[in-house]
Protein backbone atom coordinates (compact mmCIF):
# COMPACT_ATOMS: atom_id res chain seq x y z
CA UNK A 1 0.00 0.00 0.00
CA UNK A 2 1.23 3.55 -0.69
CA UNK A 3 1.61 4.46 3.01
CA UNK A 4 3.00 1.14 4.26
CA UNK A 5 5.63 1.82 6.92
CA UNK A 6 4.14 5.17 7.93
CA UNK A 7 3.22 5.41 11.63
CA UNK A 8 0.38 7.72 12.65
CA UNK A 9 -0.14 8.81 16.25
CA UNK A 10 -3.85 9.62 16.34
CA UNK A 11 -4.84 11.73 19.35
CA UNK A 12 -8.15 12.75 17.79
CA UNK A 13 -11.80 12.00 18.41
CA UNK A 14 -15.28 12.56 17.00
CA UNK A 15 -15.30 13.14 13.21
CA UNK A 16 -13.05 15.37 11.09
CA UNK A 17 -9.67 14.20 12.38
CA UNK A 18 -10.64 10.51 12.82
CA UNK A 19 -11.93 10.58 9.24
CA UNK A 20 -8.58 11.93 8.12
CA UNK A 21 -6.56 9.30 10.01
CA UNK A 22 -8.88 6.54 8.74
CA UNK A 23 -8.06 7.57 5.17
CA UNK A 24 -4.37 7.20 6.00
CA UNK A 25 -5.11 3.73 7.41
CA UNK A 26 -6.94 2.80 4.20
CA UNK A 27 -3.81 3.78 2.30
CA UNK A 28 -1.68 1.46 4.42
CA UNK A 29 -0.48 3.55 7.36
CA UNK A 30 -0.24 2.03 10.84
CA UNK A 31 -2.62 4.25 12.85
CA UNK A 32 -2.48 4.05 16.64
CA UNK A 33 -5.60 5.62 18.12
CA UNK A 34 -4.98 7.08 21.58
CA UNK A 35 -8.17 7.08 23.66
CA UNK A 36 -9.07 8.33 27.10
CA UNK A 37 -9.72 5.85 29.93
CA UNK A 38 -13.23 4.59 30.51
CA UNK A 39 -15.15 5.92 27.54
CA UNK A 40 -12.66 6.38 24.72
CA UNK A 41 -13.70 8.34 21.64
CA UNK A 42 -16.92 10.33 22.19
CA UNK A 43 -18.55 8.64 19.21
CA UNK A 44 -18.40 5.22 20.87
CA UNK A 45 -21.45 6.36 22.87
CA UNK A 46 -23.24 8.19 20.05
CA UNK A 47 -26.13 5.81 19.56
CA UNK A 48 -28.61 4.51 18.75
CA UNK A 49 -28.26 3.11 16.18
CA UNK A 50 -25.79 0.38 17.11
CA UNK A 51 -23.82 -2.02 14.92
CA UNK A 52 -24.14 -5.80 15.31
CA UNK A 53 -21.23 -5.90 17.77
CA UNK A 54 -22.88 -3.31 20.04
CA UNK A 55 -20.64 -0.45 18.89
CA UNK A 56 -22.24 2.78 17.74
CA UNK A 57 -22.63 2.96 13.98
CA UNK A 58 -21.17 6.46 14.17
CA UNK A 59 -17.87 5.16 15.58
CA UNK A 60 -17.80 2.25 13.14
CA UNK A 61 -17.95 4.60 10.15
CA UNK A 62 -14.85 6.56 11.17
CA UNK A 63 -12.31 4.24 12.75
CA UNK A 64 -11.53 1.17 10.65
CA UNK A 65 -7.93 0.17 10.20
CA UNK A 66 -6.69 1.55 13.53
CA UNK A 67 -5.17 0.07 16.66
CA UNK A 68 -6.54 1.36 19.97
CA UNK A 69 -4.58 2.12 23.13
CA UNK A 70 -5.86 3.85 26.27
CA UNK A 71 -3.53 6.50 27.66
CA UNK A 72 -4.44 8.97 30.38
CA UNK A 73 -2.75 12.22 29.38
CA UNK A 74 -3.25 13.52 32.92
CA UNK A 75 -1.12 10.67 34.25
CA UNK A 76 2.63 11.31 34.18
CA UNK A 77 3.58 7.74 33.26
CA UNK A 78 1.06 7.58 30.43
CA UNK A 79 2.14 11.02 29.23
CA UNK A 80 5.68 9.71 28.88
CA UNK A 81 4.36 6.88 26.70
CA UNK A 82 2.38 9.37 24.61
CA UNK A 83 5.56 11.38 24.09
CA UNK A 84 7.40 8.26 22.99
CA UNK A 85 4.64 7.48 20.51
CA UNK A 86 4.89 11.01 19.11
CA UNK A 87 8.66 10.69 18.94
CA UNK A 88 8.42 7.56 16.81
CA UNK A 89 5.56 8.73 14.60
CA UNK A 90 5.75 10.03 11.05
CA UNK A 91 2.41 11.81 11.42
CA UNK A 92 0.56 13.07 14.50
CA UNK A 93 -3.12 14.03 14.35
CA UNK A 94 -4.92 15.99 17.07
CA UNK A 95 -8.08 18.04 17.44
CA UNK A 96 -7.98 19.25 21.04
CA UNK A 97 -8.65 22.89 21.82
CA UNK A 98 -5.72 25.01 20.60
CA UNK A 99 -2.94 25.14 23.17
CA UNK A 100 -3.79 21.98 25.10
CA UNK A 101 -1.17 19.80 23.41
CA UNK A 102 1.43 22.49 24.14
CA UNK A 103 0.41 22.45 27.80
CA UNK A 104 0.93 18.69 27.85
CA UNK A 105 4.38 18.97 26.28
CA UNK A 106 3.09 17.43 23.06
CA UNK A 107 2.95 20.57 20.91
CA UNK A 108 4.55 20.81 17.48
CA UNK A 109 7.52 22.97 18.53
CA UNK A 110 8.42 20.60 21.37
CA UNK A 111 8.04 17.39 19.39
CA UNK A 112 9.70 18.59 16.19
CA UNK A 113 12.82 19.50 18.16
CA UNK A 114 13.60 15.80 18.66
CA UNK A 115 11.52 14.40 15.78
CA UNK A 116 12.25 16.90 12.98
CA UNK A 117 10.53 14.76 10.34
CA UNK A 118 7.21 14.76 12.20
CA UNK A 119 4.19 15.94 10.23
CA UNK A 120 1.86 17.39 12.82
CA UNK A 121 -1.79 17.90 11.88
CA UNK A 122 -4.10 20.06 13.99
CA UNK A 123 -7.81 20.31 13.23
CA UNK A 124 -9.79 22.87 15.22
CA UNK A 125 -13.10 24.66 15.14
CA UNK A 126 -11.85 28.18 14.42
CA UNK A 127 -8.08 28.00 14.06
CA UNK A 128 -5.30 28.73 16.54
CA UNK A 129 -5.17 32.53 16.32
CA UNK A 130 -7.51 35.35 17.21
CA UNK A 131 -10.26 35.70 19.83
CA UNK A 132 -12.27 32.76 18.46
CA UNK A 133 -9.41 30.26 18.74
CA UNK A 134 -10.66 28.68 21.94
CA UNK A 135 -14.28 28.24 20.85
CA UNK A 136 -15.48 24.66 20.46
CA UNK A 137 -16.53 23.64 16.98
CA UNK A 138 -19.16 21.10 15.98
CA UNK A 139 -20.48 20.53 12.47
CA UNK A 140 -23.98 21.88 13.19
CA UNK A 141 -22.55 25.04 14.77
CA UNK A 142 -20.17 25.62 11.88
CA UNK A 143 -22.88 25.02 9.28
CA UNK A 144 -24.89 27.75 10.98
CA UNK A 145 -22.08 30.25 11.48
CA UNK A 146 -20.49 29.80 8.04
CA UNK A 147 -23.66 30.62 6.10
CA UNK A 148 -24.12 27.10 4.77
CA UNK A 149 -27.48 26.68 6.50
CA UNK A 150 -28.69 29.96 5.03
CA UNK A 151 -28.32 28.64 1.47
CA UNK A 152 -29.60 25.11 2.15
CA UNK A 153 -33.23 25.71 3.17
CA UNK A 154 -36.26 26.30 0.98
CA UNK A 155 -36.04 30.06 1.49
CA UNK A 156 -34.33 32.75 3.52
CA UNK A 157 -36.80 31.98 6.30
CA UNK A 158 -35.97 28.26 6.55
CA UNK A 159 -32.23 27.78 7.17
CA UNK A 160 -31.53 24.04 7.17
CA UNK A 161 -28.50 21.94 7.96
CA UNK A 162 -27.22 19.41 5.46
CA UNK A 163 -28.25 15.89 6.45
CA UNK A 164 -24.67 14.65 6.83
CA UNK A 165 -21.69 16.25 8.61
CA UNK A 166 -20.30 17.77 5.42
CA UNK A 167 -18.12 20.37 7.16
CA UNK A 168 -16.34 17.75 9.25
CA UNK A 169 -15.90 15.72 6.08
CA UNK A 170 -14.52 18.69 4.14
CA UNK A 171 -12.09 19.53 6.95
CA UNK A 172 -10.92 15.92 7.11
CA UNK A 173 -10.35 15.85 3.36
CA UNK A 174 -8.47 19.16 3.35
CA UNK A 175 -6.31 17.90 6.22
CA UNK A 176 -5.54 14.70 4.33
CA UNK A 177 -4.40 16.71 1.31
CA UNK A 178 -2.16 18.88 3.50
CA UNK A 179 -0.59 15.91 5.27
CA UNK A 180 0.09 14.00 2.06
CA UNK A 181 1.66 17.11 0.52
CA UNK A 182 3.89 17.49 3.60
CA UNK A 183 4.79 13.81 3.45
CA UNK A 184 5.88 14.21 -0.18
CA UNK A 185 7.94 17.28 0.69
CA UNK A 186 9.59 15.44 3.59
CA UNK A 187 10.95 12.84 1.17
CA UNK A 188 13.02 15.68 -0.33
CA UNK A 189 13.86 17.77 2.73
CA UNK A 190 13.67 15.38 5.67
CA UNK A 191 11.65 17.99 7.54
CA UNK A 192 8.04 17.80 8.66
CA UNK A 193 5.38 20.49 8.73
CA UNK A 194 2.63 21.71 11.01
CA UNK A 195 -0.57 21.29 8.99
CA UNK A 196 -3.55 23.24 10.32
CA UNK A 197 -7.17 23.11 9.16
CA UNK A 198 -10.15 24.71 10.88
CA UNK A 199 -13.75 23.66 10.44
CA UNK A 200 -14.75 27.27 9.80
CA UNK A 201 -12.16 27.75 7.06
CA UNK A 202 -13.24 24.45 5.52
CA UNK A 203 -16.87 25.58 5.64
CA UNK A 204 -16.16 28.86 3.86
CA UNK A 205 -14.29 26.94 1.17
CA UNK A 206 -17.20 24.49 0.91
CA UNK A 207 -19.47 27.37 -0.13
CA UNK A 208 -17.70 27.15 -3.51
CA UNK A 209 -19.65 29.13 -6.16
CA UNK A 210 -21.86 30.69 -3.48
CA UNK A 211 -18.88 32.15 -1.68
CA UNK A 212 -17.45 33.44 -4.95
CA UNK A 213 -20.81 35.05 -5.78
CA UNK A 214 -20.57 37.10 -2.60
CA UNK A 215 -16.90 38.03 -2.92
CA UNK A 216 -16.99 38.96 -6.61
CA UNK A 217 -20.54 40.15 -7.22
CA UNK A 218 -21.78 41.22 -3.80
CA UNK A 219 -24.56 38.64 -3.96
CA UNK A 220 -25.74 37.27 -0.63
CA UNK A 221 -27.37 33.95 -1.62
CA UNK A 222 -30.34 32.53 0.23
CA UNK A 223 -31.99 29.15 0.34
CA UNK A 224 -33.62 28.14 -2.94
CA UNK A 225 -34.53 24.58 -2.12
CA UNK A 226 -33.45 22.23 -4.91
CA UNK A 227 -32.95 25.01 -7.44
CA UNK A 228 -29.50 26.03 -8.66
CA UNK A 229 -28.62 29.73 -8.36
CA UNK A 230 -26.94 29.89 -11.77
CA UNK A 231 -28.17 26.98 -13.94
CA UNK A 232 -31.60 26.11 -15.35
CA UNK A 233 -33.16 23.63 -15.67
CA UNK A 234 -31.23 22.02 -12.84
CA UNK A 235 -33.58 20.88 -10.09
CA UNK A 236 -36.45 18.60 -9.07
CA UNK A 237 -39.44 18.09 -11.36
CA UNK A 238 -42.82 16.43 -10.92
CA UNK A 239 -43.73 13.42 -13.05
CA UNK A 240 -47.11 11.70 -12.93
CA UNK A 241 -46.12 9.48 -9.99
CA UNK A 242 -43.22 11.13 -8.15
CA UNK A 243 -40.40 13.64 -8.36
CA UNK A 244 -37.13 13.19 -10.22
CA UNK A 245 -33.99 15.22 -10.94
CA UNK A 246 -33.06 16.82 -14.25
CA UNK A 247 -29.67 18.50 -14.64
CA UNK A 248 -29.44 20.16 -18.05
CA UNK A 249 -26.31 22.13 -17.24
CA UNK A 250 -25.53 23.53 -20.70
CA UNK A 251 -27.26 24.50 -23.93
CA UNK A 252 -26.53 21.18 -25.64
CA UNK A 253 -28.29 19.33 -22.83
CA UNK A 254 -31.15 21.83 -22.91
CA UNK A 255 -31.70 21.27 -26.62
CA UNK A 256 -31.61 17.50 -26.06
CA UNK A 257 -34.19 17.88 -23.28
CA UNK A 258 -36.51 19.82 -25.59
CA UNK A 259 -36.21 17.04 -28.15
CA UNK A 260 -37.02 14.31 -25.63
CA UNK A 261 -40.16 16.06 -24.37
CA UNK A 262 -41.33 17.01 -27.86
CA UNK A 263 -41.17 20.75 -27.21
CA UNK A 264 -38.68 22.13 -29.73
CA UNK A 265 -40.55 25.41 -29.45
CA UNK A 266 -39.04 25.90 -26.00
CA UNK A 267 -35.55 25.79 -27.50
CA UNK A 268 -36.31 28.87 -29.60
CA UNK A 269 -38.49 30.66 -27.06
CA UNK A 270 -36.79 34.04 -26.40
CA UNK A 271 -37.21 33.46 -22.65
CA UNK A 272 -35.19 30.24 -22.74
CA UNK A 273 -32.62 30.45 -25.55
CA UNK A 274 -29.63 30.86 -23.21
CA UNK A 275 -28.90 29.62 -19.74
CA UNK A 276 -28.91 33.17 -18.37
CA UNK A 277 -32.37 33.82 -19.80
CA UNK A 278 -33.63 30.46 -18.54
CA UNK A 279 -32.38 31.33 -15.07
CA UNK A 280 -34.02 34.79 -15.14
CA UNK A 281 -37.29 33.24 -16.31
CA UNK A 282 -36.95 30.09 -14.21
CA UNK A 283 -40.49 30.12 -12.81
CA UNK A 284 -42.02 30.19 -16.30
CA UNK A 285 -39.59 27.48 -17.39
CA UNK A 286 -40.49 25.20 -14.49
CA UNK A 287 -44.21 25.66 -15.16
CA UNK A 288 -43.73 24.65 -18.81
CA UNK A 289 -41.64 21.59 -17.97
CA UNK A 290 -43.81 20.32 -15.12
CA UNK A 291 -46.81 20.57 -17.43
CA UNK A 292 -45.06 18.17 -19.83
CA UNK A 293 -43.58 15.84 -17.20
CA UNK A 294 -46.99 15.25 -15.62
CA UNK A 295 -47.95 13.12 -18.64
CA UNK A 296 -45.66 10.19 -17.78
CA UNK A 297 -43.93 8.47 -14.86
CA UNK A 298 -40.55 9.46 -13.48
CA UNK A 299 -39.04 6.19 -14.74
CA UNK A 300 -40.30 6.97 -18.24
CA UNK A 301 -38.67 10.40 -18.29
CA UNK A 302 -35.44 9.20 -16.70
CA UNK A 303 -35.11 6.42 -19.28
CA UNK A 304 -35.74 8.70 -22.27
CA UNK A 305 -33.63 11.59 -20.98
CA UNK A 306 -30.70 9.29 -20.26
CA UNK A 307 -31.00 7.76 -23.71
CA UNK A 308 -30.50 11.26 -25.12
CA UNK A 309 -27.48 11.86 -22.88
CA UNK A 310 -29.28 14.18 -20.47
CA UNK A 311 -28.40 13.70 -16.77
CA UNK A 312 -31.53 12.58 -14.94
CA UNK A 313 -32.25 10.31 -11.99
CA UNK A 314 -34.56 9.35 -9.16
CA UNK A 315 -34.58 10.87 -5.67
CA UNK A 316 -33.55 7.84 -3.65
CA UNK A 317 -33.83 7.09 0.03
CA UNK A 318 -30.58 5.74 1.48
CA UNK A 319 -31.71 2.11 1.21
CA UNK A 320 -32.63 2.70 -2.43
CA UNK A 321 -29.25 4.29 -3.08
CA UNK A 322 -27.38 1.24 -1.77
CA UNK A 323 -29.67 -1.10 -3.71
CA UNK A 324 -29.12 0.90 -6.90
CA UNK A 325 -25.36 0.73 -6.38
CA UNK A 326 -25.52 -3.05 -5.97
CA UNK A 327 -27.63 -3.46 -9.08
CA UNK A 328 -25.11 -1.43 -11.04
CA UNK A 329 -22.00 -3.27 -9.84
CA UNK A 330 -20.59 -0.48 -7.69
CA UNK A 331 -19.79 -2.57 -4.56
CA UNK A 332 -21.12 0.05 -2.13
CA UNK A 333 -20.32 -1.80 1.12
CA UNK A 334 -18.13 -4.47 2.66
CA UNK A 335 -18.38 -6.65 5.77
CA UNK A 336 -15.68 -7.49 8.31
CA UNK A 337 -16.33 -11.18 8.77
CA UNK A 338 -14.78 -11.39 12.25
CA UNK A 339 -17.20 -8.84 13.70
CA UNK A 340 -20.07 -8.70 11.20
CA UNK A 341 -19.63 -4.92 11.03
CA UNK A 342 -20.37 -3.33 7.65
CA UNK A 343 -18.82 -0.18 6.24
CA UNK A 344 -19.35 1.96 3.18
CA UNK A 345 -16.74 1.07 0.58
CA UNK A 346 -14.18 3.91 0.31
CA UNK A 347 -14.34 5.76 -3.02
CA UNK A 348 -10.62 5.60 -3.88
CA UNK A 349 -9.46 2.87 -6.26
CA UNK A 350 -5.83 2.18 -7.11
CA UNK A 351 -5.30 0.16 -10.29
CA UNK A 352 -8.94 -0.84 -10.16
CA UNK A 353 -8.89 -2.10 -6.57
CA UNK A 354 -10.78 -0.34 -3.79
CA UNK A 355 -8.52 1.09 -1.11
CA UNK A 356 -9.77 -0.07 2.29
CA UNK A 357 -8.05 -1.26 5.43
CA UNK A 358 -8.59 -4.98 6.18
CA UNK A 359 -8.73 -4.19 9.92
CA UNK A 360 -12.17 -3.54 11.48
CA UNK A 361 -12.75 -0.63 13.88
CA UNK A 362 -10.96 -1.51 17.13
CA UNK A 363 -12.51 -2.10 20.51
CA UNK A 364 -11.46 0.28 23.27
CA UNK A 365 -7.84 -0.52 24.22
CA UNK A 366 -7.99 -3.63 22.04
CA UNK A 367 -4.27 -3.34 21.25
CA UNK A 368 -3.29 -1.53 24.44
CA UNK A 369 -1.09 -4.16 26.06
CA UNK A 370 0.93 -4.71 22.91
CA UNK A 371 1.35 -0.98 22.23
CA UNK A 372 2.24 -0.03 25.81
CA UNK A 373 4.84 -2.80 25.92
CA UNK A 374 6.35 -1.50 22.67
CA UNK A 375 6.38 2.10 23.92
CA UNK A 376 8.05 1.06 27.16
CA UNK A 377 11.03 -0.29 25.24
CA UNK A 378 13.94 2.14 25.07
CA UNK A 379 15.09 0.71 21.74
CA UNK A 380 12.09 -0.37 19.66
Amino acid sequence: MPLSGILVADFSRVLAAPLMSMQLADLGADVIKVERPGSGDDTRAWGPPWAVDGTSTYYVGLNRGKRSVVLDLNDSADLVLAGRLAGRADILVENFRPGLMDELGLGYDTLSAFNPGLIYCSISGFGSRGPSAGLPGYDLLIQAMSGLMSITGQSADTPTKVGAAVIDMAAGLYATVGVLAALHERSETGRGRHVEVSLFDAALNALLNQGSAYLNAGVVPTGQGNRHPSIAPYEMFHASDREFILAAANNKLWLATCGVIGRDDLATDPRFVTNSKRRVNVMALIEELNGVFAAHSADYWIEHLRAAGVPAGPINAIDEAFEWALENGLDPAMTYEETGVKIVQPPIRLDGTAVCSPMPPPGLDEHGEQIREWLAQDDP
